[in-house]
């Protein structure tokens, strides 16, 4: 299993527009084979902060993602919205029980 944490510094000024560009994202990410979960939080100390919590099968369906017509459209337009990079990390996970 895949775990990727995407953590978005979004412009106060475009925070709607944001929400917005990403919702499709959101959703046609779900539908996608080897998808577990694809859920956006925004963080409670820093209103600006929203942190894509991704879970994949495996690294094919993480490689499928990223070429995805969805991922990529957002992620062409993602700069507008934020005011820091992105900033990504990916982990090996497994479920605990």
């Amino acid at each position: 299993m895949i775990i990727i944490h995407a953590i978005f510094q979004v412009d106060p000024a475009k925070q709607q527009s944001f929400l917005e560009g990403i919702r499709p994202l959101i959703h046609s990410s779900r539908e996608e084979s080897g998808n577990i979960s694809y859920d956006l939080y925004k963080d409670t100390e820093n209103e600006n902060v929203y942190t894509m919590v991704e879970v994949w099968k495996d690294e094919e369906a993480v490689a499928s993602h990223n070429t995805s017509e969805h991922f990529t459209s957002f992620v062409s337009k993602a700069a507008q919205f934020l005011t820091a990079p992105l900033n990504i990390k990916a982990y090996n996970g497994e479920l605990v029980k």
